[in-house]
């Protein structure tokens, strides 16, 4: 155990299976990415993102080269990985594995980690859920490549970890007019905003809201809004507004043990 701070849902804790919700603190990343910044995207120093890692993937008992995430491309792909990646990084936003040794993760500040366990078929799974990816299924595609591996849906839980909450995620009305074309149904995941043009958008519920669509009916959000927590989470949203130029990447991580 590395002793960082992490978060952890009481329904992953499943035999056979670990899982972190990792905050921001813990690593060694200063200023606009102090401290815990996994993100190789950022333009944060390199020997600190691979300290920092190391760290994330020790809490698991792992060796860093165990932590796989994606180049994540706001996509709806889900890949599988038969061996941990190390540092390769293929494009997609899903991650699966069936095999212990591998350290399924999602990078995130403000878009929507999940993670995902069928204990039975020994199946675990992390994505990468941003607007575009949510809309466009990336939880489907996550759950229909555990399916494939052996995995049931009604077997499966997943769980939303730290993300932007719908008091914090301020749209206009043609991010609204998006979701209604897709399905009108999707309304209800939009509340009034600070003035007539705006809305509030209910990212974590949405999410939730695939998840079931596609079987997935033990499901929570862990409940925690990243811009609004600053001590503990990283935010693209709070470092647009502040006019930064930059900003870190939270680790949202599972494994087979």
């Amino acid at each position: 155990m590395s002793g960082l701070p992490v978060i952890t849902s009481p329904l992953l804790d499943l035999e056979g299976v670990r899982h972190a919700f990792f905050t921001r603190q813990g690593g060694v990343s200063t200023g606009i990415y102090g401290s815990l910044n996994v993100g190789r995207g950022s333009s944060d120093a390199t020997g600190d993102v691979v300290e920092n890692r190391r760290r994330a993937a020790a809490h698991f008992g792992a060796p860093a080269q165990a932590l796989s995430t994606c180049y994540q491309i706001h996509s709806a792909t889900a890949l599988v990985a038969e061996a941990p990646w190390g540092d390769a990084r293929p494009q997609g936003d899903g991650l699966v594995a069936a095999k212990a040794g591998i350290v399924c993760g999602a990078l995130a500040a403000d878009c929507a980690p999940i993670l995902f366990a069928d204990p039975q078929a020994r199946i675990v799974a992390a994505a990468h859920a941003g607007w575009k990816g949510a809309l466009t299924g990336i939880a489907e595609a996550t759950v229909a490549k555990m399916v494939e591996l052996g995995a049931a849906p009604s077997r499966i839980v997943a769980v939303i970890g730290p993300c932007i909450g719908p008091a914090s995620y301020e749209v206009g009305l043609e991010f609204l007019e998006r979701f209604f074309a897709d399905d009108a149904a999707n309304a209800a995941f939009f509340a009034a905003g600070q003035s007539p043009d705006k809305r509030m958008f209910d990212l974590p519920g949405f999410v939730l809201h695939r998840l079931r669509g596609a079987g997935v009916e033990t499901c929570e959000w862990i409940g925690r809004d990243t811009c609004a927590e600053e001590d503990l989470f990283f935010s693209n949203r709070r470092a647009f507004k502040r006019g930064e130029p930059d900003f870190g990447r939270l680790l949202s991580a599972i494994t087979l043990v």
